[in-house]
């Protein structure tokens, strides 16, 4: 009973009208949506095939956005349609074409695929909710924009944070524990990475340690001195941070004993000449910073026009929960800069336009590829709650080692940018839908499983 059903509604009848071949599945005597539950009466009817009617009170009752697509679930008497994804953020305005501010264009394009995959999605923060009464006046979006409307409580939700502070913000974790422990709501991907803990999980699996680049945090000057002497260059990377923000490769130079740092400041990637290491830390990190940060060693990456490239490479979990690599693009390092980030001169290109080769194409997908999957099973295993999504920062050396420099919980799109990489695109944001759609019927079939797998 997992095909798409269209939605159709009816003043003439009180019963719900069903397609014969759904008969087999058992006696109905219940209809859902979100976590509303009505009893009801179930008509079946040979002419109809991939279509439902309900009566117009009943599709109010469960208070249905609109008419559309569904999945059809049924278990232990319940109809179950849906499912409806609630999407949690902030951040929201009081305009009404822009009402998530500037990421109101992501939201939009990822809602404008929930009928895709036959569910129904929306998008709410801590104050849309009324416990008393157990709705969310949630923003829904379709031909005519963005709408507020009232909905019940979701039956899952897809965490969008949009940062660490506001991902700590005391009300916002309050809203997690009672929707997942009140109301049993799967919620997935939580939390944002912390470089180090990453990197203290992954170094002990034998499956992924050939992947990471040594790392010590904090670093003393003494460790950085050894790392500088067996690497020639280091990166020193804020534990917390994210988007290339405070990153600083420093390098030493045995000709003129001099240490050289890269780093980006408020205006344009910088190059600056020290003595000595003391100078440079003096000049870089006042108050102490450094005890926030890692050192990770220089990798020799291939080179595209003599400018370092590293890869992005988005995984989901699909319908099945199983990992996938939905999008692999190249990012080559702007002029001069630290990092390949688009906010330093990075450029995103394609695979085909970094390999001429078709040989060392495929080997590059599939190496990247495997890495992806590898670190994703690896982080996923280990850490508590729903991953439903991961975006690896990965190198290629210049003897073909795969390295991970970073891995992202809530991966930005930059990348999605490239007119090339629009199939990636819908497949990665497709996918977040489907992963909820696993879960939602893991909590139908598997309920304490998966309040187990959520603790």
């Amino acid at each position: 009973m997992d095909e798409i059903y269209t939605i159709q509604t009816t003043t003439q009848h009180h019963f719900i009208q069903l397609p014969t071949l759904l008969k087999k599945y058992g006696k109905i005597t219940s209809i859902s949506f979100g976590t509303i539950i009505l009893p009801c009466e179930i008509h079946y009817r040979d002419d109809l095939k991939s279509s439902i009617i309900l009566p117009s009170a009943t599709f109010k009752e469960l208070m249905l956005p609109k008419s559309g697509n569904t999945r059809l679930i049924y278990h232990d008497g319940i109809l179950y349609l849906g499912p409806l994804i609630g999407i949690f953020t902030a951040g929201f305005t009081s305009s009404e074409i822009r009402p998530i501010g500037e990421r109101s264009l992501f939201f939009a394009k990822l809602l404008s695929l929930d009928q895709t995959v036959g569910l129904y999605s929306f998008v709410f923060g801590a104050h849309h909710i009324n416990w008393e009464d157990g709705t969310i006046d949630g923003f829904v979006y379709g031909k005519s924009g963005w709408k507020q409307i009232t909905l019940p409580f979701p039956n899952v939700v897809y965490d969008r944070l949009p940062n660490r502070r506001i991902e700590n913000h005391q009300a916002l974790k309050l809203v997690k524990k009672r929707l997942t422990e009140d109301y049993s709501i799967p919620w997935y991907n939580p939390g944002f990475f912390n470089k180090w803990d990453i990197h203290q999980l992954l170094i002990k699996d034998k499956k992924t340690t050939s992947y990471l680049p040594a790392t010590i945090h904090p670093p003393s000057i003494s460790q950085i001195e050894e790392m500088l002497a067996d690497y020639q260059s280091i990166y020193l990377k804020p534990a917390n941070g994210s988007l290339g923000l405070g990153v600083y490769q420093l390098m030493y130079s045995r000709e003129d004993n001099f240490y050289y740092s890269r780093f980006r400041d408020e205006e344009k990637n910088r190059l600056r000449k020290y003595p000595s290491l003391e100078h440079f830390l003096k000049a870089s990190f006042k108050d102490n910073r450094l005890s926030s940060y890692l050192a990770q060693q220089g990798i020799k990456l291939i080179r595209l026009d003599q400018k370092p490239i590293d890869f992005r490479v988005h995984t989901n979990k699909d319908v099945h929960g199983e990992w996938k690599v939905t999008a692999i693009a190249a990012k080559v390092a702007g002029r001069g800069s630290v990092t390949t980030h688009l906010n330093n001169g990075g450029v995103v290109k394609t695979l085909e336009e970094i390999y001429v080769d078709p040989r060392e194409r495929i080997k590059a997908y599939h190496d990247l590829t495997e890495a992806a999957i590898i670190l994703s099973q690896s982080i996923d295993e280990k850490l508590q709650g729903f991953i439903g999504e991961l975006g690896f920062d990965l190198g290629i050396d210049q003897n073909g080692s795969v390295w991970m420099f970073e891995a992202n919980s809530k991966p930005g799109r930059s990348i999605f940018s490239h007119p090339e990489l629009k199939e990636a695109d819908f497949l990665s944001r497709k996918a977040s839908f489907e992963y909820g759609l696993f879960l939602f019927k893991k909590s139908i079939f598997s309920p304490e499983e998966l309040q187990n797998e959520q603790r």
